[in-house]
């Protein structure tokens, strides 16, 4: 179980799997538990990295402020202890955002998948934000269809993951400005291939914004998923087919 030290923060994460390198940058607030429904998909053809953001899960942070900048750092500390060289990187939302930091920042990035994200942190609705926030069932409704949030069993295994391995207030609230604050200045200048995925009918961040995201970027591709903020869950299948797709195919291109 390894760890490693941003500053003056613990950063702990774990790796799976062998073959070329994934790491899932985490959406806001949100513990390692948001990668549950790709994480066995894409574990075996690749090896993956997870890990717990600052102040989120077994990490802790002495920090009260936070900035995308300093979440790209504490992926560039995860991936450089790991001994990654090359990474293809998966993040939903505020975990977007901090790839494309990453990206603009570090060499390590060989590919983006972008999931429910924007280049600006104004295309947030900062009331679905607060929203989101809240530790009861209600939370989860920006997130998901009426029908998925039928489904008792899984729903109150996400609210039990969500209470166990979520950030703390103080981290979470570090992150929502983060995410308001940031802005993508040179989108133009990440090559690297970028698979943009979204649902139809996130109310956090529109689905034109995801759209604009994948016409600024020289080599993005826009893709909709059926459903709310984390339809990549709730349309797990549909979604892990076109990331694992998207992935096979710059894999093939670098045989």
């Amino acid at each position: 179980m390894p760890f490693t030290s941003v500053e003056d923060d613990s950063i702990y994460y774990e790796t799976d799997g062998t073959g070329p390198t994934v790491a899932f940058v985490n959406d806001i607030g949100y513990g390692a538990w948001l990668w549950g429904w790709q994480y066995a998909s894409l574990c075996g053809p690749f090896e993956t990295v997870v890990f717990d953001p600052r102040g989120t899960g077994r990490s802790d942070t002495q920090s009260a402020s936070d900035s995308v900048e300093t979440c790209a750092a504490a992926v560039e500390a995860v991936l450089s202890d790991h001994g990654a060289r090359r990474v293809h990187l998966v993040g939903a939302g505020f975990g977007g955002m901090v790839a494309l930091a990453y990206a603009s920042e570090y060499n390590r990035a060989r590919s983006l998948t972008l999931m429910g994200t924007a280049l600006n942190g104004d295309r947030v609705a900062g009331s679905i934000l607060e929203q989101m926030g809240e530790m009861r069932p209600e939370s989860l409704e920006p997130c998901f269809s009426d029908a998925f949030l039928e489904e008792r069993e899984i729903i109150e295994g996400i609210l039990d993951w969500r209470r166990d391995e979520d950030a703390t207030a103080n981290a979470r609230k570090a992150q929502a400005s983060a995410m308001c604050a940031f802005e993508c200045e040179k989108p133009y200048e990440i090559t690297i291939p970028a698979l943009v995925l979204h649902g139809s009918d996130d109310p956090l961040i529109p689905m034109q914004a995801g759209n604009e995201l994948a016409d600024s970027l020289p080599s993005g591709r826009f893709e909709t998923l059926t459903g709310r903020h984390l339809a990549f869950i709730e349309a797990s299948k549909h979604a892990n087919d076109m990331i694992l797709g998207f992935l096979e195919s710059i894999e093939s291109t670098n045989e």
